[in-house]
């Protein structure tokens, strides 16, 4: 019991550091939204333990995380061109790679853990409306 709640904290661990890591390091102070910039961090770290748990519950029914880890690792690199390299045509292409990637991953999940998938889909909506926000950052 004590080493599946270990393995449940390092899961969730894993993309909420990343995470801080890329936030701390990614210059989004010169992005103006008509979202409060407030809302960024909140959403993301949400996001960012329901990813964590759903790693957890595929592992833990016997499933390959590759694709979570790989899409965590786009995940993490779009920030970085987007607002730091100011490459916003490049970040879109990477968004639409992070999208689908996510939607293979949801798919293959399902196959070990339905909730696992489940708890995917609301990354899923806000990569969608940051490919909105993407979108319209390019006119």
């Amino acid at each position: 019991m004590k080493n599946k709640i270990l393995q449940l904290i390092f899961s969730i661990a894993i993309p909420l550091l990343g995470g801080f890591l890329i936030g701390m390091i990614s210059n989004t102070n010169n992005y103006n939204s008509f979202v409060p910039a407030i809302i960024f961090p909140i959403v993301w770290t949400i996001l960012y333990i329901l990813m964590g748990i759903s790693s957890y519950l595929v592992k833990q029914n016997g499933g390959n995380l590759f694709l979570y880890y790989l899409q965590l690792i786009v995940n993490f690199i779009w920030p970085l061109v987007f607002f730091n390299l100011n490459a916003k045509f490049l970040a879109l292409i990477i968004l639409i790679i992070l999208i689908i990637l996510v939607i293979n991953m949801i798919n293959y999940f399902k196959e070990y853990s339905k909730l696992g998938a489940k708890l995917q889909i609301p990354y899923l909506i806000w990569l969608s409306f940051a490919l909105f926000l993407n979108i319209i950052s390019l006119l």
